[in-house]
Order: C-alpha cells, then sequence, then structure tokens
C-alpha cells in the first residue's frame, strides 16, 4: 500500500507543475506493479480544493470521478484527535494538519510508503515513493 498525497495528486493534475513528469511516470510504474494507491478523505478535501483554486471546477470534477477508484481511508474522531496531537507536538509552520492525519492513519495501517512530493513525509520517517 501506498499512500498518495496531495502534492501528487496536484503534480498529476496540473500539466504546469514541475514534478507532473515525473508524478505521471511513477503513477504509470506504480500500476503496472499492482501496488495499491490509497488516501484519506482530508487530503481529497485538500486536493480537491487546491485544484479548484488553481485549476478550475472541470479539473476538479475529472480528479474527484478518477479518485473514487481508489480507496479511500475515511477519517474519524480519534484518527483526527491523534493527528492533533501529533500537530501540537511536532507541528512547523509547513507541516500541515493533513499531513498529520496522513502520518497517523500510516502508522496505524503500517503504511511505510507515501507518493508524494513533499519532504516532511521523509522528515517524519516514512519512505517516498521515487
Amino acid at each position: 500500500m501506498i499512500l498518495l498525497d496531495t502534492s501528487a495528486i496536484y503534480a498529476l493534475t496540473d500539466e504546469g507543475d514541475k514534478d507532473h513528469d515525473k508524478a505521471r511516470e511513477l503513477f504509470a510504474l506504480a500500476l503496472s506493479q499492482g501496488e495499491e494507491l490509497v488516501l484519506h478523505n482530508y487530503i481529497l478535501l485538500e486536493a480537491a480544493a487546491l485544484i479548484q483554486r488553481r485549476l478550475g471546477l472541470k479539473q476538479t470534477k475529472k480528479v474527484l470521478a478518477q479518485v473514487k477508484k481508489l480507496h479511500i481511508f475515511w477519517v474519524d474522531s480519534s484518527l483526527h484527535t491523534a493527528a492533533e496531537d501529533y500537530f501540537h507536538k511536532h507541528a512547523t509552520r509547513k507541516l500541515s494538519l493533513v499531513d498529520c492525519v496522513s502520518f497517523v492513519m500510516m502508522k496505524q495501517y503500517t503504511i511505510t510508503t507515501a507518493f508524494a512530493f513533499d519532504e516532511d513525509f521523509r522528515k517524519a520517517g516514512f519512505r517516498l515513493y521515487q
């Protein structure tokens, strides 16, 4: 299982993003190797808001339709609370609550790899899918 982060979703969507080609290559590789890509609903919300703001409604609707094919974990109150605790202990200006939810969820489900262009995953002890 590989966590699909907002940074990767955005890079896949925006042809002008500096990581677009790398994201497409990695996405194709993951699919060809039978990797299960997963995300949580906070990532979906964050990605949709970012894409809508920067790329428009049409792209947002396209991403929302495509993401339905992946496994989405739904954040419950206990995961949210654990992520808030992590946030209060480790937060920096760049570390988001959404990333903290990802870190806690990844630990809970023993997911060791993130498809992300965000070094905070590596700093938190996870492997980046490269």
